[in-house]
């Protein structure tokens, strides 16, 4: 018998066979990670209605890490999906706009009367079109190292992050106008187009995973013994930056030079 014939027979049978499929507990599990998710917020603004905003602050910082991990559980098992993208962003659209503004208003905003109702609306809005926006420029591509404009996670993290350190809420109108600055610049920052640095092109596998797990267990250890503290100085330097990335592109920026005619 031809030896070729036999080969293209090996490549047919091989082409035949059906592929693997994954199995329906691995393929849900980045389904089950985003309503997690989106029951997050749904607790925060539960909670947030009680009163209750010692525990209903923390369960935006769970959601944050929820979202994390539900696109890397996506990409690793081979899941992505388009549906998955939309379920994602529509329970950052609660866990990440309009719980954080419940949270805000009710913590914070409430003497403000609709001043203060406005206020988180505005929030929602720019939560909201900053994930509409996101969706637009991950499908076109662009430079991965960056976010255009503050991520809707981060955003939610400076009032959350804020009202875990002082969870006592605030009664008077004068106490209450610079909560106005702890929804209004985040929502600005989001529609904004200064650049955020993206920590998921960072490739762990290259450095030394000693020092990877070492730090990561330092991390878990200031959270653990000062949650309060850490959290709210992760999320503000975060917010700051963005501020420093754009002092130090624009003076990295050459000058132009202009001819001067009478020369």
């Amino acid at each position: 018998m031809d030896p070729e014939r036999v080969q293209t027979r090996i490549f047919r049978r091989g082409a035949d066979r059906p592929r693997p499929r994954i199995r329906r507990g691995v393929a849900l599990l980045p389904g089950l990670f985003t309503m997690a998710n989106m029951f997050c917020g749904y607790a925060c603004i539960v909670y947030s209605l009680r009163g209750d905003f010692e525990t209903a602050a923390p369960f935006i910082g769970f959601a944050v890490v929820l979202d994390m991990l539900d696109g890397r559980i996506a990409r690793m098992t081979g899941t992505a999906s388009d549906f998955g993208v939309e379920l994602d962003s529509l329970a950052d659209a609660i866990s990440f706009g309009v719980a954080p503004a419940i949270l805000s208003f009710a913590w914070g905003l409430s003497p403000l009367g609709r001043l203060g109702m406005f206020s988180g609306f505005v929030f929602v809005s720019a939560a909201a079109m900053r994930l509409a926006r996101f969706n637009i420029q991950s499908a076109a591509g662009g430079d991965k190292r960056y976010f255009v404009g503050m991520p809707s996670p981060a955003a939610a993290a400076i009032p959350a992050a804020t009202v875990y350190v002082y969870p006592y809420g605030l009664h008077d109108y004068r106490a209450a106008l610079p909560v106005l600055a702890l929804v209004l610049v985040p929502a600005l920052l989001m529609v904004s187009t200064i650049r955020f640095r993206s920590f998921k092109t960072i490739d762990l596998q290259s450095r030394r995973p000693y020092t990877v797990l070492l730090l990561i267990a330092l991390g878990i250890m200031l959270i653990a013994t000062h949650p309060r503290y850490v959290l709210i100085a992760m999320a503000y330097s975060y917010l700051a930056s963005g501020f420093i990335e754009l002092l130090i592109t624009r003076i990295r920026r050459p000058k132009k030079i202009t001819a001067n005619p009478e020369s």
